[in-house]
């Protein structure tokens, strides 16, 4: 299993910068920020799975331009995972004829471009030899994280997510561990915003760090473009072992 990383930022700006979007193998997306922009037409065609961990912008921006622009490409729909009110949220706000078509309808409502596959916290997905299993998140809207297991080694992406102790008996359990990708969306400075928007900070990252039984890679995510060196400064200054280190655009992975 090869994981691409298309967006790890929490914003835009520069060449560089590109929001949420894991790009497994080559058909199969892990939310679908901006950086899912980055793919040549060929390439969009060939994702036929999409796991949403939530329904915030920054992580479904390209879902829309994504279907419409290879549905003369496909023979067969696009499947979008994620929670029954995740996939609600996205029905009524987004594929809703006012916003953008719903193409769950188009071109017929029994021949569809895209369907909705619902999840549950808990539940696991099997694909070509991939397991893809739910993780609880902890958001100001429905979010999960994900579990994806190779058979030989998992990464674990925590998606969008504050302090969370239902997560960490979960990801301790995971024998086969690797990575950790986890968010820490702000500096310290702005804990109390990071509180009000169920985000994190670098002095809450120490704390939920410290439930994490097992020496694995850490990765962080979902930095303000603006405030990157701050936070991963504070970042830095909080962890003596197993520091983890910042997620980058195109970095890869492979399990």
């Amino acid at each position: 299993m090869k994981i691409t990383v298309l967006g790890c930022s929490g914003g835009i700006g520069g060449h560089h910068l590109r929001t949420t979007s894991l790009l497994v193998d080559h058909d199969l997306l892990i939310d679908a920020g901006t950086g899912v922009a980055d793919l040549t037409l060929a390439e969009l065609a060939l994702i036929d799975h999409v796991f949403l961990t939530h329904s915030h912008l920054d992580h479904i921006a390209s879902l829309p331009l994504l279907i419409d622009s290879v549905s003369d490409l496909r023979q067969k729909p696009l499947v979008v995972y994620g929670l029954g009110d995740t996939l609600e949220i996205m029905a009524r706000h987004i594929f809703n004829w006012t916003i953008w078509p719903d193409f769950t309808r188009i071109p017929t409502s029994d021949s569809p471009l895209m369907v909705y596959c619902p999840l549950n916290v808990g539940q696991s997905v099997r694909l070509a030899g991939r397991t893809i299993t739910v993780l609880p998140a902890e958001h100001t809207v429905p979010a999960v994280g994900y579990q994806l297991d190779s058979g030989v080694e998992s990464l674990v992406f925590t998606g969008d997510t504050t302090i969370n102790d239902r997560f960490w008996p979960v990801v301790n359990g995971i024998a086969n561990l690797r990575y950790l990708l986890i968010e820490t969306a702000f500096p310290n400075r702005e804990q109390k915003l990071a509180e009000l928007s169920k985000h994190l900070c670098p002095s809450m990252l120490v704390k939920e760090l410290s439930k994490l039984n097992k020496r694995v890679d850490v990765y962080v995510s979902h930095l303000k473009p603006s405030q990157i060196e701050l936070t991963m400064a504070e970042i830095d200054a909080g962890f003596v072992h197993n520091r983890p280190r910042m997620l980058k655009n195109h970095e890869t992975f492979i399990l």
